[in-house]
């Protein structure tokens, strides 16, 4: 897609930032007195704003919100031991009540689970079949775009491959269908979906400018030779343009992996120029103080997470699939896309939020993607919607990148 002035396609796309640039870490400032200096109280495991956001979004008390984000770290990390000591699995979700559900490969990989703490089941069909199935959609859907479907995706949790419809009835998306129930019950068809589109937009001034268009700044990272980066959505940076912030150049877009029309990756980085940096600390608009970036350790499905973007500042919810396939249409009627590699979440987005940054507790887990073309949120924290994103890890492991973090 061209950026240019003239016959340029406008995208919703997003702004303000995942992390500051060359954002200051805060230090409290203490009053003296004469009594002896009593011993510094521990920090918070968690950034209290970020915590009474999650509650909100949870509906429940702040003690239950810690307690979740406890419960889901330390599942984890008994899933982690699992996959280390090379128990047969095949992927894992969070049930709604917070457990993390394991799906064992069979009985006695199973019997593995439960001895670690957690729950067990085997499945029919479990991750790598679904993934078999998945790909086969994916081959069928880049060779041409299904404008009817606007999202296919592994969901572990209902065991099948889900397939959203929007209602067009085109012969790519017909062919698309047919393909996708011949599955039989292992594809789940849900109809009354709403198109998608990458979420870009055309304001006046912005957090990150180029050839008069706005993106978020994401995370900033190291290559293998030691270089700044900036990693983002690759619609943001399709053509590599020259990146601004406040009106002065900081950064230039060297690669990209999408391309309008094309089958594409939503993931690009930028080499930050000499004297520039991007910062450690997402903001949330007030909402929640800063973030810390800590990581990227991935959260598995129905796991807390909250963005942070331009438009629709902090919002929260959960993640929802990961290895989603989407197709995404051009606002001025170019060709559908179609967009492998995304996750997706309750977190509602819209036109302006998209290379916002997405956070589980302190781990960075990606940027904004795209969602719904009508989607409006409400301006709450916890507002009812929809979004995907570009998980930060792939991006990191494809561009051979390491992420910086306090």
């Amino acid at each position: 897609m061209k950026h240019g002035k003239k016959n340029a396609r406008r995208y919703i796309v997003a702004a303000s930032i995942g992390a500051l640039l060359s954002a200051g870490v805060a230090t409290g400032a203490y009053a003296g007195t004469t009594e002896e200096p009593s011993a510094p109280a521990a920090a918070p495991a968690y950034q209290p704003e970020m915590v009474k956001a999650l509650a909100v979004t949870l509906g429940v008390s702040e003690k239950a919100a810690v307690e979740r984000l406890d419960r889901e770290a330390e599942q984890q990390d008994r899933f982690a031991e699992l996959r280390k000591d090379r128990v047969d699995t095949l992927g894992a979700f969070f049930a709604k009540d917070g457990s993390l559900v394991v799906n064992a490969a069979d009985a006695e990989a199973a019997k593995d689970v439960r001895a670690a703490g957690l729950e067990a089941r085997v499945p029919e069909r479990g991750e790598s079949e679904l993934d078999r199935i998945k790909a086969q959609l994916d081959a069928k859907a880049l060779k041409s775009a299904p404008a009817g479907i606007s999202a296919w995706s592994v969901d572990l949790a209902s065991d099948t491959v889900t397939v959203e419809v929007n209602g067009d009835t085109d012969a790519a998306t017909r062919s698309f269908l047919k393909a996708a129930q011949s599955n039989g019950d292992a594809v789940r068809v849900v109809k009354g979906q709403e198109k998608l589109e990458t979420q870009a937009v055309v304001p006046p001034g912005s957090r990150m400018t180029f050839n008069g268009y706005l993106c978020s700044v994401g995370y900033g990272a190291k290559d293998r030779n030691g270089k700044q980066v900036l990693v983002t959505a690759g619609h943001c940076i399709e053509d590599l343009p020259a990146l601004a912030y406040n009106g002065t150049r900081f950064a230039k877009g060297t690669h990209t992996r999408f391309a309008l029309g094309t089958r594409s990756v939503d993931m690009g980085i930028a080499a930050v120029d000499a004297g520039n940096s991007i910062g450690l600390d997402i903001t949330t608009y007030g909402k929640a103080g800063t973030v810390p970036v800590k990581g990227s350790k991935r959260a598995p499905s129905g796991a807390a997470l909250c963005k942070s973007g331009q438009t629709t500042n902090w919002t929260c919810g959960k993640v929802g699939s990961y290895n989603v396939s989407v197709t995404y249409t051009d606002q001025n009627g170019g060709p559908d896309t179609v967009v492998t590699g995304l996750a997706s979440s309750s977190v509602c987005t819209q036109g302006g939020d998209s290379g916002g940054a997405y956070v589980s507790g302190d781990q960075a887990q990606g940027m904004t993607s795209g969602g719904p073309t009508n989607q409006r949120c409400n301006g709450q924290v916890n507002s009812p919607g929809s979004s995907y994103f570009q998980p930060l890890d792939d991006a990191l492991a494809y561009y051979g990148l390491t992420l910086n973090t306090k």
